[in-house]
């Protein structure tokens, strides 16, 4: 609280700010969601939610994939006058509330309550920028040739280039028992907490018309307990997802110690937990599979998860960065925000993926941007980090490992990056901290 001191105004300004703030940028963002939760895209005569469509992108039927992606394109391109309005009014509510309370820029406030430097995002973005060529560019050239295609389209994107020869839906009780099983083999009380989610109907997990997509935690406060929503439809990134909402879940419940005031950590380290999560369901998972072209397909899913997580991730927080520059200029057309959508997606992955205009308004799905600006970056932040924790656990370097994970947990917002990653051995700040996480993935 004393950090934002500096950027708080008058006190009868502070109360007109929170007074309008039920019309201003929050308004806007409940808009933007119930459109989107209430669109239907026509997928081979049947009329789907997002969720279900974006699901079909995954397909292994290249022609279902197409027909999907192109219903997605059209659907968005078809509210883009209302989506373009919605992003052009809360970006500039954003730079006129950054001008008056003096952040030197866009990404100012969000560093600030992430309690992490400019330095060290500034450094992240540049690294896994500059990664692109040797990950996500060399990956999409490999997959494209284990399609037999000369370039991927961008609903290959998600595709998996191996597949099961028959793709059985993993029913929710099957992934319950994966997943705690990997969290209890990593530690039984972690498990245990996680089992409290299931035991008490604490997740909402079937996707249904209306129901807002994604996936995510909700705290509450710190005297009840944590909820969760999935959108669980029997895949394996489904099972990934639910070790990783879960993770988030299990660090609630143990920083809740710290009351309302810290006991939620800053938002690039509240990603430990659920990256770590999927490390370990994914490594239980390529574990108990025997057959060489199931943990390929295993082995596929995790890459694509960490591309997804870290060179996805940073691409949009690039776009979102040059939107926001673009907007103190003056209102954006949906062709501009299409432009720099298609460039950062061209840039980051590569010569091998082709796009379609219809892509441009792709950018009308990523709710972050206009619900939480700046906030995707912490996904990379903390894919980095998880993979070089997890490293530090394999090497067998910290004898307690554990306990001290479960610590870092239950600090919750007490304490800085500095602080929580030192007994670890591990210091953000430093290029080999970065380079070892995103060696992992290459």
């Amino acid at each position: 609280m004393r950090a934002f001191r500096a950027h708080q105004l008058s006190d009868d300004l502070e109360r007109i700010q929170l007074e309008y703030s039920v019309v201003g940028g929050a308004a806007w963002a409940r808009l933007f969601e119930e459109t989107l939760a209430a669109l239907r895209f026509p997928v081979a005569e049947h009329p789907l939610t997002l969720t279900e469509a974006v699901d079909l992108l995954s397909d292994p039927d290249r022609d279902t994939r197409r027909t999907a992606a192109k219903a997605i394109g059209q659907g968005l391109g078809d509210n883009s006058r209302l989506f373009v309005h919605i992003f052009n009014t809360v970006l500039k509510e954003k730079e006129i509330d950054d001008r008056w309370r003096q952040y030197p820029h866009p990404l100012a406030a969000r560093n600030l309550e992430n309690q992490i430097e400019d330095e060290v995002v500034e450094a992240l973005v540049a690294a896994v920028r500059e990664s692109y060529p040797r990950l996500s560019h060399r990956y999409y050239a490999l997959k494209a040739r284990w399609f037999g295609l000369e370039h991927l389209e961008y609903w290959d994107r998600n595709a998996r280039p191996c597949h099961r020869t028959t793709r059985v839906a993993m029913a929710g009780s099957e992934a319950r028992d994966i997943v705690l099983g990997a969290y209890h083999a990593f530690s039984p009380d972690l498990a245990t907490i996680g089992r409290r989610f299931f035991d008490h109907a604490w997740i909402d997990a079937p996707p249904r018309p209306g129901k807002t997509g994604g996936a995510f935690a909700h705290a509450t406060v710190p005297a009840v307990h944590p909820y969760l929503l999935l959108n669980y439809m029997g895949k394996q990134d489904d099972v990934m997802t639910l070790a990783h909402e879960l993770g988030h879940g299990i660090h609630q419940v143990l920083s809740a110690e710290q009351g309302s005031l810290l006991s939620g950590p800053s938002t690039p380290l509240s990603e430990t937990a659920s990256l770590f999560g999927e490390m370990l369901t994914f490594r239980a998972l390529l574990a108990a599979e025997s057959d060489p072209a199931q943990r390929r397909f295993i082995l596929a899913g995790k890459v694509e998860n960490m591309l997804n997580t870290l060179v996805r991730q940073i691409a949009l927080h690039t776009f979102e960065s040059m939107v926001h520059e673009e907007r103190r200029k003056g209102e954006l057309s949906a062709e501009e925000i299409g432009r720099l959508w298609m460039q950062v997606h061209s840039e980051s992955l590569g010569p091998a993926v082709h796009f379609d205009e219809e892509y441009s308004s792709y950018w009308g799905c990523a709710s972050h941007l206009i619900e939480m600006p700046f906030y995707v970056y912490s996904y990379a932040f903390g894919e980095c980090l998880v993979n070089t924790l997890y490293a530090v656990y394999q090497s067998g370097a910290v004898p307690d490992f554990q306990d001290r994970y479960i610590t870092m947990l239950r600090a919750g917002g007490t304490l800085r990056h500095k602080a929580l990653l030192a007994p670890f051995g591990l210091d953000a700040s430093d290029p080999a901290f970065r380079q070892r996480g995103l060696n992992m993935i290459s």
